[in-house]
This record gives structure tokens, sequence and C-alpha cells, in this order.
């Protein structure tokens, strides 16, 4: 995207994947949630997790070429030997690679590319179409080569994007019936095939030995595992629970005091489970109430900004998480994307010019920070700052019940994806309630909170805004206004914003990346000021525990642990 490819063209692997690393045994995911679904492209259902994932792997589809974990806007080939493209980026060809084969032995070809990019177009996610629409016309080259021509206001990540779209096969696929739920295994060209499922509660994949890219550079040292078994499961606490019984066999850590205290039991002090911390290099993320603002009563900014100063991180950190958590203050808290505590500079300004109530002052200038109380949960000093707020949003007590300028009672509700995050929510009730704001707690099954998740169907709900070195077109899934009225896209919080759309267009058009730094940083000044999200925390660490038997290379990339790249140790 910007500059030129760490790696040469001839290297023979990534440099956190071990080329060596012995083949064999099996791995036990735990994800939360449930699943109706084999179709992970798709609407309709819940499809499920780990087939394609950027976390646990493309194990059944794969893409045109693969990313590099170390790099932020970097692509190596996969299913494409080469690629070429100009530097306008008006069009980007790909030339498959003639050893390249689906799972039952057929020929990836660029009939199956084309094939792939009309079908996902006509019936897959409103992201993946987005992707695709930016293609003004897609053509065959030769017998192995696709040519995408690109609209002009097609932006810069386009080709990227494309590269990391599934191909699947024109062969296999009942195009008819593509956009329904069904629990029948897809053919793909990935590491692995469906074996078998309990729908619901575990999908098994088996390793595919004949799988066609085990020895290209950018698969070397990746799929180590002969059999990779994903468990669907509730919730967190029994998740944990699986895994302290061995049933689950690796366990992301997210709660504070579980690791800190929870891991007492036998197999870690016997060394049979692996603690493993891994400093955090990328930025923070946002995780918070998201506010769905196509409700009247999130319609206010001043309100939400009221409400997003009325969460008392310091008494929940102290006494919720054991003071391990950090207050995050930006989208990219912790890199050179944060605007926190940063001037706008000439640059910054001169993108938001056109724009001048979409920043607030404060958060222009750098000095913006969220209150702060004493910790002891009884701070009236705290109080009396969010009751100003909301004094100044219109807002006024009427006896014991806050209510709008029009005499209605503030109230809403929280929803939760099961019990996970429920003291979090609780303590910011309690908060909130002291101020005559009535907000319940709701708690919800997987299947319910998905389906209510997907049509918008909430006031507020828990959420996890990941971040990168490399924001791209996906903000336009979150934010971006032509997602506000699209059921299934990412853009929770209802944002139709001019100044969001712009900023977003102005980071995807950048072409070096001071530009682009500087575009991400207006886009955070514009999210932050819009209060779409009451920011709470992130982890200073990444938390992975293990049974002794899965191992790790040495080598840890910028972003993160890679799942793919660690194995079963020989028996």
């Amino acid at each position: 995207m910007h500059g030129e490819p760490d790696l040469p063209a001839d290297f023979q692997h990534f440099p956190y994947a071990n080329p060596d690393a012995p083949k064999g045994g099996r791995i036990d995911y735990a994800l939360q949630g449930t699943f109706d679904s084999l179709n992970p492209f798709i609407v309709q259902g819940d499809g499920a997790r780990g087939l394609f994932d950027q976390f646990l792997g493309n194990n059944v589809f794969e893409t045109l070429m693969a990313r590099s974990r170390d790099e932020a806007f970097t692509l190596y080939p996969l299913l494409a030997k080469t690629v070429e493209t100009d530097e306008e980026r008006s069009f980007i060809e790909f030339t498959l690679d003639p050893r390249a084969k689906f799972s039952d032995g057929e020929p990836v070809t660029a009939d199956d590319v084309i094939f792939s990019m009309e079908l996902l177009l006509e019936k897959a996610r409103p992201i993946y179409q987005n992707w695709i629409k930016a293609a003004q016309k897609i053509e065959k080259v030769g017998e192995n080569g696709v040519r995408f021509t690109f609209k002009p206001d097609a932006g810069r990540e386009a080709p990227l994007l494309l590269a990391m779209l599934p191909i699947l096969p024109a062969h296999a696929i009942d195009r008819e019936r593509f956009d329904k739920s069904s629990l029948e295994p897809m053919i793909g060209s990935g590491p692995y095939v469906v074996e078998s499922v309990r729908p619901g509660e575990l999908v098994v994949m088996k390793r595919n030995p004949d799988y066609w890219a085990k020895d290209i550079p950018s698969k070397r040292g990746f799929d180590n595992y002969d059999e990779v078994r994903i468990n669907y499961i509730r919730d967190d606490n029994t998740m944990f629970e699986a895994f302290k019984k061995g049933v689950v066999t690796l366990f992301e850590e997210t709660d504070t005091g579980r690791w800190s205290t929870g891991y007492d039991f036998p197999a870690v002090s016997a060394g049979r489970v692996v603690k493993d911390a891994f400093p955090i290099e990328q930025p923070s993320g946002m995780y918070g109430f998201v506010m769905n603002t196509r409700r009247p009563v999130f319609q206010d900014r001043a309100f939400r900004q009221a409400l997003a100063g009325l969460f008392d991180f310091e008494w929940a950190n102290r006494n919720l998480f054991n003071g391990a958590y950090t207050r995050t203050r930006s989208y990219y808290d912790g890199s050179s994307l944060s605007s926190h505590g940063v001037p706008a500079s000439d640059a910054e300004r001169a993108l938001l010019a056109p724009y001048p109530d979409a920043v607030l002052p404060e958060i222009m200038d750098g000095t913006y920070k969220l209150p702060a109380s004493d910790g002891s949960g009884r701070d009236r000093e705290f109080l009396r700052t969010g009751m100003d707020a909301l004094k100044a949003a219109g807002y006024r007590l009427d006896g014991r019940q806050l209510v709008d300028a029009n005499g209605r009672p503030v109230t809403f509700e929280i929803m939760l994806n099961g019990p996970s995050g429920q003291a979090l929510a609780m303590a910011w009730a309690r908060t909130l309630e002291r101020l005559g704001i009535r907000a319940t707690v709701r708690i919800v099954d997987s299947a319910q909170y998905l389906q209510r998740q997907r049509t918008y169907d909430f006031d507020i709900m828990l959420m996890r805004y990941t971040s990168s070195l490399s924001p791209g077109a996906e903000q336009i899934g979150r934010w971006g206004s032509v997602t506000r009225d699209l059921d299934g896209t990412y853009n929770f919080a209802g944002v139709a914003d001019p100044a969001v759309d712009a900023m977003i267009e102005a980071l995807l058009a950048a072409r070096t990346r001071e530009t682009f730094e500087t575009a991400v940083r207006a886009f955070d000044r514009v999210l932050m000021s819009g209060a779409y999200v009451v920011p709470l925390y992130h982890q200073p660490d990444k938390w992975v525990a293990r049974w002794n038997q899965i191992e790790r290379p040495e080598a840890t990339p910028v972003y993160g642990p890679q799942f793919p790249t660690w194995w079963h140790a020989a028996e």
C-alpha cells in the first residue's frame, strides 16, 4: 500500500513461522456462541467461524494473496503466483499459481475467480459487496490471469481487498441457494476439509493430505495440526471450565481477575498448562458500550458525550479487574495513529475544515480527557461533573428521574451476550441511577443476541472494535453512511456523518504513510467527538494459556500470536 514489501521476492517463509514445525496432533479451540450454517460469507444464519478466520486461519477457504502479520499493508503470493498493477492503481492483474487446486482435486482457475466475485457481489455480506463494487470490469487474461479494472473513485486499497476475498469453486457451488443457511460442508482450496459437525456445538476439520500449498513460502510453517476442532460454547466461564478439563487446549484470556487468581488448578502447578503474555504492539482498538443512534434517546451528541464521561473506570479497574487495565482514550490508543494528547496538525485541520462542527475544540487541540474519579465509588465531584454535562445537554432532574427537554424520562436497555460483562454493565448502571437514569441490563443467549445485533434491535451493547496499523475500507462497514440502513453490517452505532465519510475517503486515498497517518488521526478525532461509544479499557498485553502439548514459534509478529503457526508437540 505504501512503500515496498519488507521481504524479497525469493523469501522462504514469514519470519514468525517455523518452517521446521512438526506436523500432527490436534488443536481444540473454543469460541463463544453457536452456529447454524457452514457458509461464513452470507447474511442469513450464524456462520461458523474458524473456516475463514483472521485469527484461527483460513482453514477451508483461501484468498489470492496472504497477509503478512509483520507489516501493516503488505500481501504476498498464495493462490496468485504473481501480481501486476500500476502507480495509479487503475487496475490489478493476478496470475494464478498453476499448482493451485481445490480439496476435490479440481484446479483453481481464472473462471473460478470471476465466478467468486460475481457470486459474492450478488449474494454475500455487504462488506464483500462493497469491496467488489470498486471494480468496473473483471476479465480473464490468457489461461491463468484475471484483470480487475477499477472505477475512477475506487480507493487505493481496493486491489488489496480483492486479493483477500475467498475464491470458491464454480463447479461445486449451487448459485441459487448460496445465500441460504446450510450445514452441508463447502469445498475450498485450504489446508483442511470439514469432516464432521455437531450443529451449534462443534466443527471438526481434518488435514487435506493433498493440500496444494504446503510448501509455498507464505504457507511454510503454517497449518501444523492433523485435526482442528472448534468448540462453540455459550458463555465465557463455561469455556474456561472446558479449558481446565483439557477439552479446550488453547484459551485466549480477557478476564484480568481470572488471569491473576484463576489459574491455580493442578495442571498449572504441574507445568502442564502454560501462561503466555505477549506485549501488544498495535493500536488498542475500542472496547465500550456502543449507543445505537437509530434510537431517539441517543440522537443528541451532547447527551452521548455526557454518558461517555459517566463510566467510573477508576472504581471498576480497582474493584473488578485488579488494576490491570488501561483506560482507552482513542480508537488507536498506543500508536502513532492516535489523536489523544496531540494537537491537530495543519494538514489535519485542512482535512477537517469543511466540517467545522465535527470535532470538539478540546479534541482538536489535544487537551480532551475523560472525567476521572477517586476510585471510591462515592466521588461526588465525579457525579457533579456528569450532572453538569447532562444539564448542559438540556436534561434535568424531575424528582429522582432524569428527564429530557420535553419531560420524558431517560431510560434504556444494555444488552449482553450471556453473563460476560454483567458486572461491568451493572457498575455503570448504578452510577447512572444516581443521576436519575434508569438503565436496565438484559442478558440474552447467543442466537438472540446475534439476531438483534444483525438487525440493530438494541439500545446499547458491549462491543469490541479491533484496530490495526492499517485501517482501511472495513471502516465503511463500521461507520460509513452507506451501511447505516443495511442489515448485517458492523455499523452498530447507526452513524451517518459526512465528516466521517470524508475522513474514511481521505485515508483510503493516501499515497504516503505520512498522509495516511494524518487522515487516520483526523478520523479518530471525528469518532471521539461523535461519542458513539462509551470508552472502557484495554489490556497492556495479550494473554494466552495453553496445554503444554501445544507449542509456538519463538518469534511473535507485530500483530500478535498467529495460532495457525503453532503446533502439537510430538509425544
